[in-house]
């Protein structure tokens, strides 16, 4: 059963001075779906994401939520509509636990008369909740994230986004820098996302990861929308072929 559609993209461009680097990018993203998003380099990947999450905006087009049109002008816009950006850098803070880092900014806190201090019984019973809706393994919860593995400095920083109501999180190359262990635990961890409704949109170069995990794959090059394929109904073959020469999908890649 096709996703009823929780995010739509119609006809975005956008332009650096003489660059057009997006050219009517049009995309669907379902609910509980998961979009990878693929291309060369310079393909506007990132410039997509960019615009979705608030952190820069389009010079045309328009963006509907939940069949609604929505203005994601800023990243605190995004944040209010259920968008969350999921960056390579994490934001994490080395030095910081595990609580301290998802609370971070946003921290709890109790009065002891006319003083308001930090509530760390509360922010770490939050945390291991979060941590256990989506079964995440993080044993020690109060050493620095800089001692953990890249895999859990992961799922801390998607546990962070998840203190807010999110319908969508964009995530760009979230297991580049993984071993092939560390990189599974996130691909699970986008799974259980899935399970809870969450949609999710992934950036990736590594195609395996992407036939593994995605519903649908949406290709771009040179700022243009190429088309969106199934995995299930198209090859590796079939999205290099996309990727590399531009041309559309065959009949049984499911186009959108």
């Amino acid at each position: 059963m096709e996703a009823k559609e929780l995010l739509k993209l119609a006809n975005l461009n956008k332009w650096y001075d003489g660059l057009h680097a997006l050219q009517d990018v049009s995309l669907t993203i379902g609910e509980g779906e998961v979009v990878a998003l693929v291309g060369d380099n310079g393909a506007g990947k990132s410039t997509l994401v960019k615009i979705i999450s608030g952190a820069q905006g389009s010079d045309e087009g328009e963006i509907y939520l939940k069949g609604k049109p929505v203005t994601v002008s800023s990243p605190k816009d995004a944040s209010n509509l259920g968008i969350a950006a999921l960056h390579q850098s994490l934001g994490l803070v080395g030095s910081l636990n595990v609580f301290e880092n998802i609370f971070l900014g946003r921290e709890e806190t109790r009065s002891i008369g006319p003083i308001k201090v930090l509530d760390k019984k509360k922010m770490r019973e939050r945390a291991i909740e979060l941590l256990g809706e989506l079964a995440i393994d993080v044993p020690r919860l109060g050493v620095p994230v800089l001692s953990m593995s890249g895999g859990q400095r992961q799922c801390v920083a998607i546990s962070r986004l998840l203190l807010d109501q999110v319908n969508l999180i964009l995530m760009d190359e979230p297991m580049a820098a993984l071993g092939v262990a560390e990189g599974q635990k996130v691909l699970d961890l986008i799974e259980r996302l899935k399970e809870k409704g969450v949609s999710v949109l992934i950036i990736s170069h590594n195609l395996e990861h992407v036939f593994s995990i995605a519903d649908r794959i949406a290709v771009l090059k040179n700022g243009r929308m190429v088309g969106t394929v199934s995995p299930k109904n198209s090859s590796r073959s079939d999205v290099v072929r996309m990727i590399t020469t531009g041309e559309g999908a065959g009949p049984e890649g499911a186009a959108q």
